[in-house]
């Protein structure tokens, strides 16, 4: 199949007033797209990069691979309490097979039309599996949340579970070594019927678009939790120039996560990755609003510590301090 034929085939949707997004003057068939956004708000932009073996392992469903190419970008604006309205593709194939095109489509587009984001542009190559997505949202002057502006006394809160996401990328790896593939039957059949969540969690993280834009007004500081828990705080931490002060035994472990790795839960929860919850501080004024909305989301959320003014992320357990294993790195 020929680039064009393949690009308005499977990715080119009615745009502009058509398609719901009046914003949209032009979209994909140029060679750019024009955009005139609404007045009154900032744009917000965000862009990662998903590599077969790095991100995902081979033979992943191409369905979840377009869920989870725009799923990271998603949870990037979530963590900037922004609304998200276009989204660019670069995607690179070994080859254009149509099935696989199709699902990887209909995965990416099905987590669009979700959250109302148009895909306006975009570019496919040959060359080995990976796809880059750039999402633009939209946030009004002084509701973006940063990372910066964390302060002591602030509660530290997460949604989610986390450390089910790479609990799951871990079943796919023993599935494969098992002789099950990635997807199908035999997947079905090699992994444990509680482990099913977990690996649903890391093909299909779910963006905390709703609860990111609920913290506009409530959360100082706030970043999605990618890299892992514990490297991530650190990050928030440091952008806002405090510490901070963590309890283990507060932690949101799932059930499937203590039964699969009951030994290592509190490691994957701490430095495994992939999860895209949110992570944020919320001073003790704003915690009955908080509770309040919280309440219609469809996720838990968990208090797991505090703010302090000494820097440095430290975790206790019983009153003693906890170690931390090395987080996950890009390099």
């Amino acid at each position: 199949m020929d680039e064009r034929t393949l690009i308005r085939t499977y990715f080119d949707r009615p745009t502009g007033a058509a398609g719901g997004h009046p914003e949209v003057l032009l979209g994909i068939g140029d060679d750019a797209a024009i955009l005139r956004p609404e007045p009154g708000y900032d744009l917000v932009v965000a862009i990662d990069t998903l590599v077969e073996g790095t991100h995902f392992p081979q033979g992943t469903p191409a369905r979840a691979i377009g869920h989870r190419s725009l799923a990271v970008n998603l949870s990037d604006l979530a963590a900037m309490a922004a609304e998200p309205r276009w989204a660019v593709l670069a995607l690179a194939m070994p080859e254009a097979g149509e099935a696989w095109i199709r699902e990887f489509a209909d995965g990416l587009f099905a987590l669009a039309d979700r959250h109302g984001v148009a895909l306006v542009g975009g570019d496919t190559v040959r060359g080995p599996l990976a796809a880059t997505v750039t999402v633009h949202g939209r946030v009004r002057p002084g509701l973006g949340v940063r990372r910066s502006g964390a302060q002591p006394g602030d509660g530290i809160w997460v949604t989610g579970h986390p450390g089910d996401a790479v609990a799951g990328r871990l079943q796919l790896a023993a599935a494969r070594e098992r002789g099950g593939h990635v997807s199908g039957q035999a997947l079905e059949q090699t992994l444990e019927r509680t482990a099913r969540p977990l690996v649903e969690r890391f093909l299909f993280p779910e963006p905390r678009v709703r609860e990111g834009r609920d913290l506009a007004s409530l959360a100082t500081a706030m970043l999605d939790v990618s890299d892992g828990l514990h490297d991530d705080l650190g990050k928030l931490m440091e952008a806002s120039d405090t510490g901070a002060d963590l309890d283990i035994a507060c932690l949101p472990l799932s059930a499937a996560l203590r039964a699969v790795y009951p030994a290592d839960a509190i490691q994957h929860a701490l430095t495994g990755g992939d999860d895209y919850e949110l992570c944020f501080t919320v001073p003790e004024a704003n915690e009955a609003r908080l509770a309040a909305v919280a309440a219609a989301w469809p996720v838990p959320v968990t208090r797991i510590g505090t703010v302090a003014a000494e820097t440095g992320v430290r975790w206790s357990l019983a009153g003693k301090p906890h170690p931390v294993g090395p987080a996950w790195q890009h390099f």
